[in-house]
């Protein structure tokens, strides 16, 4: 425990080097602006920084990327409480009791409550972060082939289980996802796959074209065929933040802690996210919390369930990512991106072979976490000022960073149509209600899986049962399939309930879009 201050403090330092700091303080502002800006998503926002990544030290670029990830969980509250937009579909559950309080006469009282439950939320998280993400890593290096194989199909099986819609939807997204990750040169065997005799395919899809295609030019697309809004929405003017007294915070200590727990662990199931926890830590406080039947009126509950289950997520999600190599999120997906980007493979030498780039990272999501609440207090009037912004002008801007992504890692034209192609085929999942994240995912993740899989059969005769009689692949594939059959038992007992809903579960109705 000594060796793991001693590393975190070093990292404390490190994050005090001006560009690391600016880097940091970079995202956060970012983060927070995504947050509040329409037509922009936490995903896409991370997205789109990626390109400009590619250039940087690599522990910087991870710096920045997490600090938009870490703010990009809060910076929606403001539009959810004052306007019933939400920024992301974190806050959704958001806005049922910050609305209604501000509603009340009470913003001020509903942003401060936000505030606490994102600091303590992600500081709770972070130290659990630290925690556990180096015995998680020691744990995996007793993993062979086998084992990282059935971790990445957990991985892409819980994306499918956890998706909204149809499981159908998702499972083809995955299937189209890792036939775009079987183009280019085969690993093994070095044989061309799928090329078409064009030189540029022979390297294979960069994963950053599909993700910058599917999700920000799809995006521009879906919005620009739904009408682009120029009704300016900053009208809250005298808008502050109040905080809560300490006994005030004190009376909510127990549903503050569990909520925080809860999205830390719906944050480590890979796929899961800040959206998730958010509407699980929202239904748990309406079953069993204190103030079940007000819930949705305006109270307190309300509003730090969510919003500290959301931010909490981000500690959770980053320790599969470092540790496993397996994103526990869409934004961690891109994350994942950065890295490999940059050359380097998360996993579990990542923690012996660059622990002062770890632990960097470590000290920088405690940094950004109170830099992200320091900034929502003083600064909310100039972000909400910042949704006077058309949303045409933001989607220029959003297909301007596209392109310069596109070109960034090959400098070829030719990415930049399969940018717009995949942009294409994003905006018609977005109109079919087919999910972006498993396909992202799968081209991500699929070139991992089939090399661990591949080896796995050199390496054991081709004797395809090692996946299931080594104890933990066995255990491990045993859970990929129960993530599959949960969602399918779900929506047997819908039918039968004549509830529509995967899970058999009402949804409360989604509030205005942006």
């Amino acid at each position: 425990m000594i060796d793991v201050l001693t590393q975190l403090g070093s990292g404390f330092l490190a994050c005090l080097h001006p560009l690391t700091m600016l880097m940091l303080v970079l995202g956060i502002i970012v983060g927070l602006l995504v947050g509040v800006l329409p037509g922009l998503t936490l995903v896409m926002g991370v997205v789109l920084f990626l390109p400009f990544t590619y250039k940087m030290d690599v522990t910087n670029a991870i710096v920045l990327l997490s600090a938009m990830y870490v703010s990009g969980t809060y910076g929606g509250a403001f539009t959810s409480i004052l306007f019933r937009i939400p920024g992301e579909p974190i806050h959704v559950p958001l806005l049922w009791d910050g609305y209604a309080m501000a509603r009340k006469g009470q913003p001020a009282r509903a942003l401060g409550w936000t505030l606490i439950a994102a600091l303590v939320g992600g500081l709770l998280s972070a130290v659990a972060m630290v925690v556990l993400t180096k015995p998680v890593a020691q744990f995996a290096l007793s993993f062979s082939s086998p084992e990282y194989f059935a971790i990445l199909v957990f991985g892409l099986c819980s994306v499918i289980a956890l998706g909204s819609g149809s499981l159908a939807n998702a499972l083809i997204s995955l299937a189209l996802g890792l036939l775009i990750a079987s183009v280019g040169t085969d690993a093994i065997y070095g044989a061309y796959r799928f090329t078409f005799d064009l030189p540029i395919l022979a390297d294979g899809i960069e994963f950053l074209v599909v993700m910058v295609g599917a999700y920000g030019v799809g995006e521009v697309l879906s919005r620009l065929e739904r009408g682009f809004s120029s009704k300016p929405l900053s009208e809250a003017g005298t808008t502050r933040t109040e905080l809560p007294s300490f006994s005030e915070v004190m009376k909510v200590k127990g549903m503050l802690l569990r909520s925080s727990v809860l999205g830390h662990i719906i944050g480590i199931v890979p796929g899961a996210g800040a959206t998730v926890a958010s509407f699980v830590a929202y239904g748990v406080e309406s079953q069993f919390g204190r103030r079940k039947r007000e819930m949705g009126s305006g109270v307190v509950e309300g509003i730090v369930a969510p919003q500290s289950a959301a931010t909490a997520s981000v500690g959770g999600a980053l320790i599969p990512l470092l540790a496993l190599g397996i994103p526990g999120s869409g934004a961690t997906a891109v994350i994942l991106g950065a890295f490999m980007l940059h050359g380097i493979q998360p996993g579990p030498q990542i923690m012996a072979s660059s622990s002062a780039m770890v632990y960097t990272i470590f000290a920088s999501i405690f940094i950004g976490i109170i830099v992200m609440c320091v900034l929502g207090y003083f600064a909310i009037r100039p972000l909400v000022k910042i949704l006077d912004f058309p949303e045409s002008i933001v989607s220029a801007f959003v297909m301007l960073f596209c392109f310069v992504g596109a070109l960034a890692i090959r400098s070829n034209v030719t990415d930049l149509w399969l940018m717009i192609g995949f942009g294409v085929l994003g905006y018609l999942f977005e109109r079919f209600r087919f999910p972006i994240a498993p396909l992202v995912l799968g081209v991500i993740l699929g070139p991992l899986a089939e090399e661990s899989f591949m080896n796995s059969m050199i390496s054991f005769s081709n004797d395809w049962t090692v996946f299931f009689t080594r104890p933990i692949a066995g255990t491990v594939m045993a859970l990929a399939a129960v993530t599959l059959l949960l969602p399918i038992i779900g929506m047997i007992r819908g039918r039968r309930s004549g509830d529509p809903t995967p899970g058999g579960t009402s949804i409360p109705a989604e509030p205005a879009a942006r």
